[in-house]
């Protein structure tokens, strides 16, 4: 039982700086945490739906203290606004059918697909490579990188931040709407693993959902203070550490 308890406290410390990095870089929650909970000796089972109902916590806390910050601008007709449903409704669906089949797929060609694709963006992102922004476009980072969200708990931010940089979107504005997409997007997969497989202990998505929530305003400050500068630079080469790291981690 202590051991338990320990690992449970761990897990939400981790959720907390996760979050935090999260909120301010629009990507890692999931990304990291989700191999980090089930090489502790959590369930993936358990670990997908945990991950979606806490970051559906802190997406939503965050988003609205991005608004705050001033990092983007959620009125009725903003691109900010059109950006987040364009994701939200085209990214809810492939949620739901990624977690409808994420207890069947060999686990070892998402991971491989997820790093590829994480690694692919990180590397256009860093050559400064852009395109001309489309709602098209939008549709598709939506697609994609809720697919990833609902297979394996991570691999949405690289996608959808990623994206919307490529596509000529501010930094700020892509991790505010990125954070603000994601809150809905795992509500829809967490209840379908909720109807679907239930949950086996309340204990894990209860401390990530309280660790996720508190960190969330921290780290959208923190994005307020970013200056546009080598962020995206630096910003590419860590979704290209993530993706090669998910890679490492699917093969070593």
């Amino acid at each position: 039982m202590e051991i338990l308890i320990g690992m449970l406290v761990l897990a939400g410390v981790m959720a907390f700086i996760m979050e935090c990095v999260d909120a301010s870089l629009g990507m890692g929650y999931g990304t990291v945490l989700s191999p980090v909970l089930i090489i502790m000796g959590f369930s993936p089972l358990l670990v997908v739906p945990s991950i979606l109902l806490s970051q559906a916590a802190g997406g939503f806390t965050a988003s609205l203290f991005h608004h705050k910050f001033k990092n983007v601008e959620f009125c009725r007709r903003s691109k900010d606004s059109l950006i987040v449903y364009i994701i939200t409704l085209s990214g809810v669906a492939a949620t739901v059918i990624a977690a409808l089949i994420a207890v069947s797929i060999p686990k070892v060609y998402l991971n491989t697909y997820i790093g590829l694709l994480v690694a692919i963006m990180g590397i256009i992102l860093a050559s400064s490579i852009t395109f001309r922004f489309t709602w098209k476009r939008m549709v598709g980072v939506g697609v994609i990188s809720s697919f990833n969200k609902g297979m394996s708990g991570g691999g949405f931010g690289p996608v959808v931040t990623g994206g919307q940089m490529i596509a000529g979107q501010n930094h700020k504005n892509a991790i505010g709407c990125t954070t603000a997409a994601e809150a809905p997007i795992c509500i829809a997969g967490f209840l379908i693993y909720l109807l679907f497989n239930g949950i086996a202990n309340w204990w894990l998505p209860l401390v990530l959902f309280a660790g996720a929530a508190l960190a969330a305003p921290i780290g959208a400050f923190t994005t307020s203070k970013m200056e546009s500068g080598r962020f995206k630079r630096i910003l590419g080469l860590l979704i290209m550490v993530l993706g090669i790291w998910t890679l490492w981690k699917t093969y070593m």
